[in-house]
């Protein structure tokens, strides 16, 4: 058979398998590490973050500026290390939990009066002017005096850590002041998937006398942009805390913190999901926390450091968290952020601080964002297959259109606002979107070969309506073969053999076309199919392509039309000398197989099955009974009264078993009285036949015949005769059989 399937088979399956592949691909990523879509996300990140507009931080966070008053009012950086004392003093009475230094004093104080000291005492010679000099030194020396005031505070130094390039072994490690502890305890610190330093570009030793200090490090994307940062460093395989989770952990007041390692492994090592201190921050599984940015530069509080200095002090600072920092330009410590390309990079860490007390760093779950991929991309992929091909094409683009924005919406609201969560879904919004043109492009590189084969296959066969109902819903049609109610018509020019001797080669064809392009027109008027053409013979179907509740009705109208058009035709077709036609019509209905039946070369949308032999046998019977139209009972039936018909005779067909009860329509609708008066009486003479009183049944068709001569009364006449001479057997049902075809 023919391997046709409905015209929007194929893009649908395309689109299934596209939904598919596209997952494949995303497993294949997953396996492989992949960051291909990182950009995406990150880019959806930042819109994320704009929409969500500015957040004001409620948390004890204060960042004390090195802006540029204070380099007017004080000189250029770096100040004489005695001026930043004195800050850490103000800070301390203003009564600051902790102050947290975004700045390294990486090299000696080059305004300390101890230099120039130095410097004489080196030039003289032994002696107690040279011994005096060594004493003053110590005691004006800059680096000490901040050394010494630090000591004595609540403070953070900051250093960096130095990650590429060749390490030096000479440089101090930096002094591990946190207690730190593995959960699961099994689990040991050098066995944490913790990004590791060369070395360390720390304090001076002078300066660096604070309780505790912790790296400033920043780690942007390929854009430049800080989207996160490290808790811990790890040099020589011991972790090193940032100086955010110190400066939070000095004012809390925490003297040990518990790192988790998750169970499964990268690269040989054991992944981080989050730190424990008085409360739990999630980290990504190289310790990194997620930076849920609460606006531009300047949300925070900043105080200029010169106002600190002379004594002008903000009642915020009592019990907050002090982070000293610059934003001047020239100090070179300007980040990006999504909010903005330039921010101060010591409020990233008053983020990270604010984040932490506030418990409500993002987090990034990977199983949540894989399983909401393969979701959208397969369950999504295959519904917007389906949509785009089974809908017209304003809902296929609306549906384009709003599954990517209901996907960005949930995202956004859902997990991003409502969870703190970053799920990634720009792998799938960009397999939406391919799968969305693909299958698009397929639907119209298909849709006009789709339209010319309706077009071609059913344009000269059914109405034009139908037509275009066909090819804005191809839907409707099915071209595999289906089992559906239909109504089938047969119709057969009488003695066309005959006629056909009458008449050259030419003169037949061109009658031919004019008769069936008038029977042709009459099908499809009335809503028909013509099925083909067998010689004279027509075949029409109605019911198929397109469903027609009205189908049976339809196929009689069609009938009794193409009767009435031949009696008009007649009269024109005799002053043409051409002979007078008559035709014979069969009507059936019920299920048949209707679609493509054929050879794989060729083959025609037809319907085949017992109720099509019916009704091509009720055309041929019309000869019998001298009619020219026959339906059989299940037409009758399904036409619900529409019609006056006569019953003709309760038949078994040739081949058959089951008995048919056959009718003539004789019009639509109340028939005219003379009409019902002589059905009435034929049905009476029928009543006698069926009833084996042939004797009177045989003079009531003789009535008949004489006041209305019909082929139909002298067939019952003869077989009234017949049947006195020979009766029929006892168990004889009024049924008649077919001998023939």
């Amino acid at each position: 058979m023919p391997n046709t399937r409905g015209p929007l088979v194929t893009p649908f399956r395309l689109g299934v398998f596209f939904s598919l592949l596209a997952a494949l691909c995303y497993s294949l990523l997953i396996a492989n590490r992949s960051s291909m879509f990182t950009v995406v996300n990150n880019r959806m990140a930042d819109v994320f973050f704009q929409w969500q507009g500015e957040v004001k931080p409620v948390a004890p966070v204060v960042i004390v500026d090195i802006d540029e008053a204070s380099i007017a009012a004080l000189g250029q950086w770096p100040w004489p290390r005695t001026v930043v004392a004195e800050l850490v003093n103000r800070l301390q009475e203003a009564g600051a939990k902790s102050i947290a230094f975004d700045i390294v004093f990486a090299e000696a104080d080059r305004t300390s009066p101890s230099r120039l000291l130095e410097e004489l005492h080196d030039r003289l010679g032994a002696g107690v002017v040279r011994d005096s000099l060594a004493a003053a030194a110590k005691e004006i020396d800059h680096d000490q005096a901040l050394g010494s005031a630090v000591a004595v505070a609540p403070v953070v130094m900051g250093y960096i850590f130095r990650t590429d390039g060749e390490a030096n072994p000479q440089a101090p490690p930096p002094f591990p002041s946190i207690a730190l502890r593995t959960e699961p305890s099994s689990v040991e610190l050098s066995q944490l998937f913790i990004p590791e330093a060369k070395d360390v570009i720390g304090n001076i030793p002078a300066v660096a006398q604070a309780p505790t200090e912790g790296f400033l490090n920043f780690f942007p994307d390929s854009a430049g942009t800080v989207r996160d940062t490290p808790l811990f460093l790890s040099l020589n395989g011991i972790p090193y805390p940032s100086m955010a989770l110190e400066a939070y952990r000095t004012a809390v007041g925490i003297s040990q913190m518990t790192i988790h390692a998750a169970s499964q492994r990268r690269d040989g090592m054991r992944t981080v999901i989050g730190v424990t201190g008085e409360n739990f921050i999630p980290t990504d599984d190289r310790g990194r926390l997620s930076i849920n940015f609460r606006g531009p530069a300047r949300t925070f509080p900043y105080l200029s450091a010169v106002d600190v200095l002379q004594g002008r002090l903000d009642p915020r600072l009592a019990q907050s968290i002090v982070l000293i920092g610059t934003s001047a330009a020239g100090l070179l410590d300007l980040r990006s952020t999504p909010f903005a390309s330039v921010c101060p990079g010591v409020e990233i860490h008053a983020t990270v601080i604010d984040n932490i007390l506030q418990g409500d760093a993002l987090r990034h779950d990977p199983y949540t964002e894989a399983g909401l991929t393969y979701l959208i991309i397969i369950g999504g992929g295959i519904l917007l297959s389906f949509l785009l091909t089974s809908s017209p094409p304003l809902a296929g683009g609306l549906a384009g259109f709003l599954m990517p924005v209901l996907i960005v919406a949930g995202d956004y609201f859902y997990y991003f606002r409502g969870q703190h969560t970053l799920i990634g879904v720009g792998y799938p919004l960009v397999a939406l979107a391919l799968i969305f043109l693909l299958v698009t492009l397929i639907n119209y590189l298909t849709e006009g070969s789709q339209k010319r084969y309706i077009q071609t296959a059913f344009g000269h066969y059914v109405s034009p309506e139908i037509v275009k109902r066909l090819i804005r819903d191809p839907s409707l049609l099915a071209l595999s073969g289906e089992q559906r109610p239909i109504t089938i018509l047969f119709s057969d020019i009488r003695g066309f053999t005959t006629l056909s001797e009458t008449m050259t080669a030419e003169q037949l064809g061109q009658f031919m076309n004019r008769y069936l392009t008038a029977m042709s027109e009459i099908v499809m008027s009335n809503l028909g199919t013509v099925d083909k053409f067998i010689g004279d013979a027509v075949m029409a179907l109605w019911g198929a392509p397109i469903e027609d509740e009205l189908h049976a009705t339809h196929a009689v109208q069609a009938a009794l039309a193409m009767q009435e058009t031949l009696a008009q035709l007649r009269p024109q077709w005799q002053a043409e000398g051409l002979p007078a036609v008559f035709i014979g019509v069969g009507i059936n209905t019920g299920p048949a197989s209707v679609g493509n039946f054929g050879s794989q070369q060729r083959f025609d949308y037809t319907a085949i099955g017992d109720h099509v032999n019916l009704a091509s046998r009720l055309e041929g019977a019309n000869k019998a009974y001298g009619t020219g139209v026959i339906i059989s009972e299940f037409t009758r039936e399904a036409t619900g009264g529409r019609f006056f018909c006569r019953p003709l005779d309760l038949v078994r067909m040739k081949g058959k078993t089951r008995p048919v009860t056959i009718y003539q329509p004789l019009c639509e609708g109340e028939p005219p009285a003379a009409l019902r008066e002589e059905v009435a009486a034929y049905e009476e003479a029928m009543a006698a036949y069926q009833t084996r009183r042939f004797g009177e049944a045989e003079a009531a068709f003789a009535a008949l015949a004489a006041d209305h001569p019909h082929p139909l009364y002298a067939l019952y006449q003869q077989r009234c005769r017949t049947y006195q001479a020979s009766p029929p057997e006892a168990e004889w049902d009024g049924v008649y059989t077919f001998t023939t075809k």
